[in-house]
C-alpha cells in the first residue's frame, strides 16, 4: 500500500516535470523549423532524436535531452530509495518500540544566566559558579557537582 503511494507520488511529480520539459523541448523545436503538426503526430520521446538544421537549436535540444535522462535516472533512483525504505524492516531487538536519536548541537560550558533543567521536572537558573574547591563536600571529602536551592521546591 505504502509503495503504490510512493511510487504515485513520484509518477505524479515526473510527469509535472516531463510536461515542463516538453514544452521547452516543443518551443525549440518549433522555433528550429519542425512544423507543430508533425511533432503533434511523432510521440514525444521521438522528439529528441529530430536534427534540427540551426546549430545553436541542435545543442539547445542535445541539452533538454541529457536533463529528461537525468530526470528518469533521479526517478528511478527516488523509487529504488523509497522501495528499499518500505521494503527493508527495523530490525529492532525484542521489546524495542522505537529508536530515538538525540543529537546535541553544540557543546559548551555552562556559566550564570544559563536555564537547566533535572530529569524530575525541576528546572532553574545558574546563579553563580564556583570552583571545585569552593564547593562544599560530603563526610568522604568528595565535593558535590550542585547545589539547588531549597527555597526553589516546595516537594522536596
Amino acid at each position: 500500500m505504502q509503495l503504490k503511494q510512493a511510487k504515485k507520488d513520484l509518477t505524479e511529480e515526473l510527469q509535472i516535470l516531463e510536461a515542463g520539459l516538453f514544452a521547452r523541448i516543443h518551443a525549440v523545436l518549433v522555433a528550429g523549423g519542425v512544423e507543430a503538426e508533425k511533432l503533434s503526430k511523432l510521440p514525444r520521446d521521438r522528439w529528441l532524436e529530430l536534427g534540427l538544421t540551426d546549430e545553436e537549436k541542435q545543442n539547445q535540444l542535445e541539452q533538454l535531452a541529457e536533463q529528461y535522462d537525468e530526470l528518469k535516472s533521479d526517478f528511478e533512483k527516488k523509487l529504488d530509495a523509497k522501495r528499499r525504505k518500505i521494503t527493508q524492516g527495523d530490525d529492532l531487538a525484542p521489546g524495542v518500540l522505537k529508536i530515538v536519536k538525540v543529537y546535541l548541537a553544540v557543546k559548551r560550558q555552562i556559566q550564570p544566566g544559563d536555564k537547566m533543567a533535572g530529569r524530575h521536572g525541576n528546572k532553574g537558573v545558574i546563579s553563580k559558579i564556583n570552583p571545585i574547591e569552593d564547593m562544599p563536600y560530603d563526610e568522604n571529602g568528595t565535593p558535590v557537582d550542585i547545589v539547588l536551592n531549597p527555597l526553589a521546591y516546595h516537594h522536596v
